[in-house]
C-alpha cells in the first residue's frame, strides 16, 4: 500500500503524465499466466484496450493494483468491470 501511495505522490510531484511501456508490457505478461486473465485476453475487443486505451494501460501500470487483481477476486471483478466500461465508452470504428 505504501508502495502505491508513493508512485501515486511521485508522479503527482514530478508532473508525470507518460505512461511507463516496458512496465505495463511486464504487467500484461504478469497476468497472462492466469487462465482467467488468457480468456479476455483472448478476445480482440479487449486485447486492443490493453495497448491502445490510455486509462486501461494507466491502470496496469501500477504494480500494486496488479497484485490486487492477482490476489484478490474482488479486485480482479472491478477490474473486468473497468474493461467493460471502457469498451462502452470506446468511440465505434
Amino acid at each position: 500500500m505504501l508502495d502505491f501511495i508513493l508512485e501515486i505522490l511521485s508522479d503527482a510531484f514530478n508532473g508525470r503524465t507518460t505512461l511507463h511501456t516496458s512496465k505495463i508490457d511486464h504487467n500484461i505478461e504478469r497476468l497472462r499466466q492466469y487462465d482467467w486473465f488468457e480468456q479476455i485476453y483472448r478476445h480482440d475487443r479487449y486485447r486492443r484496450l490493453f495497448f491502445a486505451n490510455r486509462h486501461v494501460r494507466k491502470y496496469l501500470q501500477s504494480d500494486w493494483r496488479v497484485h490486487r487483481i492477482i490476489k484478490k477476486k474482488q479486485a480482479r471483478a472491478k477490474f473486468i468491470d473497468f474493461l467493460t466500461k471502457q469498451l462502452k465508452n470506446r468511440p465505434l470504428n
